[in-house]
């Protein structure tokens, strides 16, 4: 249980932006102070990591980069459209990202290292989720108003990579255990 709430609490971590951008955006209808706060959590995210020297990923710094970039945007462009459709080129480079072999590893704590296969298999999973979710935005982007449609993406977005984790962390604890006792040590 506490590898599930460690790898959880890395996920909430990538997560809290969005999940911020949705409360505000909900609770007070103001688009600009939504994707303010959540550029000011990324941005304070990565700093608190810089200041205590802790290493950074490729994805957390893609992420930064991509929180800025569409949130300035945002800002400059003020057409619901463009904000709508953003998350699906955002959800592509990351989907393209993931595609990476082994991209997963740095989230894998220690003991999991022996199912690290199972691990980059579901790297290509994430990216299929992303590839998928584009296409998701898109459509719902081109038929929704921007207030049902930012409750419907950021909820897709919250719960279906919440759904893979506990799909990913149960399969992988079950091939973990498997392969442990086909070599005669005790699982873990």
């Amino acid at each position: 249980m506490k590898n599930l709430l460690q790898a959880g609490r890395v996920l909430a971590m990538d997560l809290a932006s969005t999940i911020l951008f949705l409360v505000v955006y909900l609770a007070t209808d103001n688009l600009y102070v939504a994707v303010g706060l959540g550029m000011a959590l990324g941005v304070a995210q990565i700093g608190w990591a810089l200041w205590h020297r802790q290493p950074l990923g490729s994805l957390q710094i893609l992420s930064v980069v991509l929180i800025l970039a569409s949130g300035t945007a945002t800002f400059f462009t003020s057409d619901p459209t463009f904000v709508m459709l953003k998350p699906s080129v955002i959800y592509c480079i990351v989907g393209v990202v993931m595609l990476r072999r082994g991209w997963m590893n740095r989230y894998l704590p220690e003991r999991a290292q022996p199912v690290a296969d199972v691990a980059t298999a579901f790297g290509y999973a994430w990216a299929g989720l992303m590839f998928g979710s584009a296409v998701l935005n898109i459509a719902l982007a081109l038929t929704l108003d921007a207030k049902t449609w930012a409750a419907a993406m950021s909820a897709w977005g919250l719960f279906s990579k919440i759904g893979l984790f506990v799909i990913q962390y149960g399969w992988m604890t079950a091939v973990g255990r498997r392969r442990a006792a086909a070599a005669g040590m005790p699982a873990t």
